[in-house]
């Protein structure tokens, strides 16, 4: 029996956030083109579903010609009233009890096609997510991705049922009520046509006005996002220092933002609907008086009346339910610009095509290496200089914004020098696959970053299958043994959302054995120690001397007298570096790193 996932495999055996990815690229600034693509290799299951709601909606369709027949019927005094009437009855009946099946089936296929395009599009967005430069991270808030990611795609979801399903069925709708008046009376179709060009016009008058208020409103959603998600990390913060009103009054601002934009856009919808459908419902009063007045005069029958007035009705709603599907369609196509600004951003790293690395010593040369940020023309780093051999371990010293940690930033690969180079074995970080190399690195922030799963979870993440001896030894040389023996799930505790089951040494040890459990050749450590008590320090220590034991390492120093140990000491200023040498060496010189040693005495 086929899974969900197999009946939604994506066309031609291409993966979805691949081919969603080339859909956008391809049809960049057209979203109903845009829209059309995403669904290629499915557009079968759309008429599947149309054809079975035609068939489940056949009673409704059905049941004015049988009114109109049966009055007609009784008017006439027929003698055949009575078995005809018998006969309209068990018809009905049988295709009211149809809709049941052909409602599963029209919902089955009508739910594939719009989920696969939702899941594809989601996962688009994530692979493109991880793709993407750290700067563009950087500079673009979380919250908005997040919006993007849940709301916009919904809303894309949205769009396709409107456009693929709604439009069709109402066309359906449309065109029987037409067909079957057509044949019965011209003069009464052609009254019918008289509506669509009014229609057609009110749709048209408030199109404008309603992109413009859905792309507020979606920018503004965005906004609040972001805030809502700074708001929640920052709660220990506020509540530390007594900020909550502080806090209660900003977020109130942005909500009332929200509320207006949203109270602007509403307005403007309620005013398309209500004009639509007083006009639409004037029409159907004429429609019953001029009917009326036909079968006054004799040309039609009197039960014919009733069969006009349900058509008209269908038409009426129908052509009213484009009106109210177009805030839904201004939304849907805002949301496909918006995911768009996503999967067309060109801020990628580029990887494909370079060469990889299968081996990694560790020496690394900085060759006058410049680089600046996007939103500075100042150069961060400034002909920086600096020679690292296989298996040192480096501390980088120096004022806060001297360019500390956009070297570490380099040497993992997150930015790439602008003119001169940058080495590692020989090799530009250019012209290589970073992917490769970074198998070969790990990193340890000074804020230790944990997902809400288990310490194991934490500790063997990206490692696929690891021995339990390998584990345990991991765990010992991060000094986490004694932690896990006194909890009661051991490795399988859950360290909670960004580990805050755990103290901050805890925490920094997971991640110690995370690093460890990697067996990297190039280590890059901002400070462990900094913010812990003196035991927390001193296994840490321990944990970090185990982790650097023949590696290539850099550390970002803050508490100078941590680096002792340390083979050399770069004293980075102003993007160079002004003094390299062992910690004995640089305090004799009396230069500038005996100055900020003096300073932290």
């Amino acid at each position: 029996m086929a899974t969900f996932q197999d009946k939604m495999r994506p066309p031609h055996g291409v993966d979805p956030e691949y081919w969603f990815t080339q859909v956008y690229q391809k049809y960049q600034g057209h979203p109903l083109l845009t829209l059309v693509g995403l669904y290629r290799g499915n557009f079968h299951k759309f008429m599947l579903a149309v054809l079975f709601f035609f068939i489940k909606h056949a009673c409704v369709w059905v049941l004015p010609i049988v009114t109109a027949n049966i009055i007609n019927d009784i008017t006439s005094g027929a003698p055949e009233t009575a078995q005809n009437i018998l006969f309209y009855t068990v018809l009905m009946v049988a295709l009211i009890c149809l809709n049941v099946p052909m409602n599963y089936l029209y919902t089955d296929y009508k739910s594939q096609a719009t989920r696969y395009a939702e899941t594809g599009l989601r996962k688009a967005l994530i692979r493109k997510l991880q793709e993407l430069s750290i700067a563009y991270h950087v500079e673009t808030r979380s919250g908005r991705l997040q919006s993007k990611i849940m709301r916009d795609v919904e809303a894309v979801e949205g769009l396709s049922t409107q456009l693929f399903l709604s439009i069709l069925n109402i066309a359906l709708n449309v065109g029987v009520a037409l067909a079957v008046t057509v044949t019965k009376s011209m003069v009464v179709f052609v009254f019918f046509l008289v509506t669509t060009p009014i229609a057609a016009v009110t749709m048209v008058s408030f199109r404008n006005v309603m992109r413009r208020r859905n792309a507020e409103f979606r920018k503004e959603m965005e906004e609040t996002s972001a805030r809502v998600m700074e708001m929640v990390e920052l709660i220990p913060v506020t509540r530390a220092h007594a900020l909550e009103e502080e806090e209660i009054r900003k977020m109130s601002g942005q909500l009332f933002a929200v509320a207006e934009k949203g109270y602007r856009l509403d307005l403007v919808q309620a005013l398309f609907g209500s004009v639509g459908w007083a006009i639409f419902q004037i029409f159907q009063v004429i429609c019953l008086a001029f009917t009326g007045y036909l079968a006054f005069r004799g040309r039609i029958l009197a039960g014919d009346i009733t069969l006009y007035q349900s058509y008209f009705a269908t038409i009426v709603n129908q052509v009213s339910a484009v009106i109210t599907l177009v805030p839904i369609i201004a939304k849907g196509i805002e949301s496909v610009n918006s995911i768009g600004e996503v999967l067309l951003s060109e801020d990628v790293e580029q990887n494909d095509g370079k060469r990889t690395v299968d081996r990694v010593e560790g020496s690394f040369s900085f060759r006058d290496v410049h680089f600046h940020y996007h939103d500075n023309e100042k150069d961060v780093l400034n002909g920086l200089n600096l020679e690292v051999k296989q298996g040192e371990t480096i501390a980088l010293v120096g004022e806060s914004g001297a360019g500390k940690s956009t070297i570490i930033n380099m040497v993992i690969g997150f930015y790439l020098a602008e003119s001169g180079a940058l080495l590692m074995d020989g090799q530009d970080l250019r012209e290589i696959d970073l992917r490769s190399y970074r198998k070969y690195l790990a990193v340890v922030p000074q804020t230790s970053i944990l997902f809400s799963g288990t310490i194991r979870e934490n500790i063997v993440y990206g490692c696929g299958e690891v021995s339990e001896e390998k584990l345990e030894e991991v765990i010992r040389a991060a000094n986490l043994k004694e932690l896990i023996d006194s909890l009661p799930m051991g490795l399988e505790t859950s360290v909670g959302e960004h580990g805050g089951k755990l103290s901050g040494g805890q925490r920094q040890r997971i991640s110690i054995a995370r690093a460890l459990i990697r067996d990297p050749r190039v280590i890059v450590l901002d400070e462990a120690t900094s913010a812990l008590d003196s035991i927390s320090e001193k296994l840490i220590q321990e944990a970090v001397n185990n982790l650097t034991r023949n590696r290539t390492t850099f550390i970002v120093a803050h508490r100078l007298s941590t680096i002792r140990d340390a083979d050399r000491i770069a004293v980075i200023a102003e993007g160079r570096c002004v003094e390299y040498g062992t910690y004995e060496e640089l305090m004799e010189r009396k230069g500038a790193f005996y100055e900020l040693k003096k300073l932290q005495s």
